[in-house]
């Protein structure tokens, strides 16, 4: 019943982040509004998940892993509905704030759950690895089921989905017994300025390449991103009970990991949002077609993390890292040739590298990340890692959107996006380099 009702809630969680891209269109032309009007259908869901992502641990251990993850539950299944319903733009971006929300609390909680039902190590173990499956399941379908629903029943199913998943969760949370709370201090000031940091960058971008950076509300809102970065590092710094403790990133290892984490969701999510736009509207393919094109890049995802594993249990988490960054450096490099009349299955099995790459590295990166915090910081370096792939989402679809709508053609915009991930890969790959062979020597430089 844990394992289940876990499995089944990251599988919410991973699959909302993906499903709405191939809709993109759709929705454009049902709700009208511009490119900024989707790029926030997108990251209004990311930016609420990454920014809560730091506190929602200690919520959960706060009021109990159980109740934490019933409420998110709850939340997030009233919130896909109203997104479902959304009359206008502003609601299902409203919408999907609070999906992001939910998420956030639901993520860490339904962990602590796997953790509570199975305290024997090997066991837990077995249990991690199936739950992870969840996840990686929602991201080889969340294109294709996207377009697959959108084409047959209409974009708002993308989102009415979500309810009989999210019930059968609840019931079986229901059978699971209550969890013990702990004592949890919230750091209420680090988390309001988190998200006046990420929400006034994140709509800067978005709006600066609709209506320029020298918009006087665009030039306000950059502002606000950099004093509340500010007040959240002095809050860290100086707070009592900081959500996010800045000793860890004296450790190079962490310091470059979370950079790969950033760039590889940067590479993998802004690439699913430009190509499902240039797939649909340059390309004039349905939604189904386009979400069909996407399984190549999703569909060996599961298998490839299990390679990554043995890979770096054998040369060590970095051979799997640089590995990986190089094989997506060079997957972005060769989708610039795509052009107006590249074949479709041409581009579909260019996209193929980027999506391998990401799967190769991440879980090897995950390692590598944890072997060299304490034991006792290990949840907040995991939650840290996600924030910075989640922001990493994020602020691609922000910029990617912001080069495709000031470029004189979708096509320079979205040669420009792809050629910018590919140097963030490589520079990335770089620094990945620099750490030790085994990963482990740079703790505490």
């Amino acid at each position: 019943m844990v394992l289940g009702a876990a499995m089944l809630g990251f599988f919410l969680i991973s699959l909302d982040a993906l499903i709405v891209t191939v809709a993109l269109p759709d929705m454009g032309r049902s709700l009208g509004g511009g490119m900024s009007g989707l790029q926030w259908v997108v990251d209004g869901y990311t930016l609420m998940f990454a920014a809560l992502m730091l506190s929602a641990g200690s919520l959960s251990d706060r009021i109990g892993a159980r109740r934490a993850f019933g409420g998110g539950l709850l939340l997030f299944a009233v919130a896909s509905a109203a997104c479902g319903f959304a009359p206008g733009l502003g609601v299902l971006v409203a919408a999907r704030l609070v999906q992001g929300a939910a998420a956030a609390v639901m993520l860490p909680a339904s962990l602590a759950l796997v953790r509570q039902g199975f305290p024997d190590q090997a066991e837990r173990a077995r249990a991690i690895a199936v739950w992870t499956v969840g996840g990686a399941v929602a991201v080889a379908a969340g294109p294709v089921v996207g377009g697959a629903l959108t084409a047959s029943a209409g974009w708002r199913w993308i989102f009415f989905v979500n309810l009989p998943a999210g019930l059968l969760a609840l019931a079986l949370l229901a059978r699971v017994p209550v969890s013990t709370r702990l004592p949890a201090r919230l750091d209420g000031v680090g988390q309001v300025t988190a998200v006046l940091a990420l929400g006034g960058l994140t709509y800067g971008v978005i709006e600066g390449g609709a209506e320029g950076f020298g918009h006087p509300l665009v030039v306000a809102s950059l502002l606000v991103a950099v004093a509340a970065a500010a007040a959240f590092l002095l809050a860290q710094a100086r707070g009592a009970h900081p959500m996010l403790p800045l000793p860890l990133f004296r450790t190079r290892v962490v310091a470059v990991s979370l950079g790969v984490g950033f760039m590889l969701n940067a590479a993998y999510y802004g690439g699913v949002f430009v190509f499902s736009l240039y797939l649909q509207q340059e390309r004039g393919q349905s939604a189904l077609q386009a979400g069909v094109l996407f399984i190549p890049m999703t569909a060996l995802v599961a298998v490839v993390n299990l390679a990554s594993a043995r890979l770096a249990a054998r040369f060590g988490p970095r051979v799997p890292m640089v590995a990986g960054q190089l094989v997506g450096t060079v997957g972005l490099l060769t989708l610039l040739t795509v052009g107006g009349h590249t074949g479709m299955w041409v581009v579909a099995a260019l996209m193929v590298p980027v999506g391998l790459g990401g799967a190769l590295a991440v879980p090897a990166l995950t390692a590598m990340l944890l072997d060299v915090v304490p034991p006792d910081r290990a949840g907040t370096a995991g939650a840290v890692l996600n924030t910075a792939r989640q922001v990493g989402g994020a602020i691609a679809v922000a910029v990617y959107g912001a080069l495709l709508t000031g470029a004189h053609t979708f096509l320079a915009g979205m040669r420009w996006s792809v050629l910018l991930a590919a140097a963030g890969l490589a520079a990335t790959a770089a620094a990945t380099l620099t750490l030790p062979r085994g990963g482990h020597g740079a703790a505490g430089t």
